[in-house]
């Protein structure tokens, strides 16, 4: 007999098939884990002399040469670590408010098990005078640190929608000059003097291409011109931010969305009469002109593990399923915590040309301090490695959930300076 047209199936084969499909449709939608566990140094950066800035953010590499680290033969293994040391991790640190009475407590909390000297999660990491390193080389360094702790196979380095060759004297695409000369001939609204009344520089505080599908994971900015005075750059933790709000209201903003856009990036290009860069900028998710797209609040790092508040800087245009007066509160909740919380910060000082710092833009924000326009030119390059798309994992823990961490409350035997 010859076979029907259509196999017909019993019922229970199509129930069957309903709950695999359904299974797969959960799978594909179900949070992703790019890395399991945080990972683990291997000690290859020991014998470099280094030293922590604050307790919960940036560390320095006085001395060190990171072109001869990419030139060495365990190169793999040096930048693996440097990237892990951008969140290093432990099972415990000391609250961040001791950080007044830092040598004063020492001998306590080593008594109590506690190891002062290893400040979990460092965000950003900076080396002096790198005279060495070619913006190839540079660009090297940044693509490594990502693929070398789990980037997807196709990101990149990223190519900036108006920073590019297109517009600038540059030569290479993946290289973004900062200066603040470019950028007043680029947003003509700096020259008003509105923008130069100083009365609030909190909306400077941003993480980088956050417009972008998949934006960035780790970012390298050296300065080639320093003014004399001024200029200094501040960076701060997400996961401090995230961990510093309560339980209760931690729950309320885990899941929660945010429109993350950059129209000034098209009305500038409207003004000056030039074409934004609409070809893939290091991702096959980050093509054409739209510049908008929507993002996880709270953000889990695949690196360690960890929530943090992604939502922060003026990419952020609108928490999604808020009101305008919510979405506008919650920003600014997330601006002021940063802003009256100075002991999540760390504050470098750029001293010589070639001055380098390296961050990790999914749990850090930064941002620059102008007051140099008397002082002369300050001009930098900058390459941002593009990571994976954001996601939010409610399986993740926060920073100090995860170290298990028992933080001394002032009055607990201790005065406070």
């Amino acid at each position: 007999m010859a076979p029907s047209a259509v196999d017909v199936y019993p019922t229970s084969r199509f129930h069957d098939l309903k709950i695999k499909a359904q299974e797969i449709v959960s799978q594909k939608t179900a949070p992703v884990k790019l890395v399991k566990a945080p990972m683990q140094l291997t000690g290859a950066l020991d014998k470099f002399e280094s030293f922590d800035m604050t307790p919960v953010i940036g560390k320095e590499f006085p001395k060190a040469n990171l072109a001869q680290w990419l030139q060495a033969p365990n190169a793999d293994e040096l930048i693996r670590d440097l990237a892990v040391t951008d969140k290093v991790w432990k099972t415990s640190v000391f609250p961040a408010w001791a950080s007044t009475c830092y040598t004063c407590y020492q001998h306590f909390f080593l008594k109590c098990g506690t190891d002062y000297r290893k400040v979990s999660q460092r965000g950003v990491v900076f080396f002096r005078a790198q005279d060495d390193l070619t913006n190839d080389l540079q660009k090297q360094l940044c693509q490594k640190l990502g693929e070398l702790t789990g980037k997807p196979a196709d990101s990149s380095m990223h190519i900036h929608p108006i920073s590019n060759k297109s517009f600038q004297c540059n030569k290479d695409d993946e290289i973004s000059v900062i200066s603040n000369d470019l950028a007043t001939k680029i947003f003509t609204d700096r020259k008003t003097e509105q923008h130069k009344k100083k009365q609030s520089l909190k909306k400077g505080w941003h993480s980088d291409i956050t417009f972008e599908p998949a934006p960035s994971d780790y970012a390298i900015l050296k300065l080639t011109d320093i003014p004399t005075l001024g200029g200094d750059t501040l960076w701060a933790s997400g996961y401090e931010v995230y961990d510093r709000f309560s339980p209760a209201y931690q729950k309320f903003l885990d899941g929660l969305t945010a429109t993350y856009a950059q129209p000034l990036f098209t009305q500038a290009a409207k003004e000056q009469k030039f074409k934004l860069y609409t070809e893939p900028r290091g991702s096959p998710l980050n093509i054409g002109d739209e510049l908008s797209t929507e993002h996880p609040v709270i953000r889990t790092n695949p690196v360690t593990g960890w929530k943090t508040v992604f939502a922060v800087g003026h990419h952020v245009q609108h928490i999604n399923g808020l009101t305008e007066n919510e979405s506008s509160h919650l920003l600014n909740e997330f601006l002021r915590m940063i802003t009256e919380n100075h002991d999540l910060q760390v504050r470098f000082k750029w001293n010589n040309k070639n001055d380098l710092a390296i961050w990790d833009n999914r749990s850090t924000y930064h941002a620059a301090t102008y007051d140099y326009d008397a002082n002369g030119l300050r001009t930098g390059q900058r390459c941002v490695g593009i990571g994976e798309r954001p996601y939010f994992d409610p399986a993740s823990k926060s920073k100090r959930e995860a170290e298990g961490e028992e933080y001394f409350e002032p009055g607990e035997g201790f005065t406070v300076f």
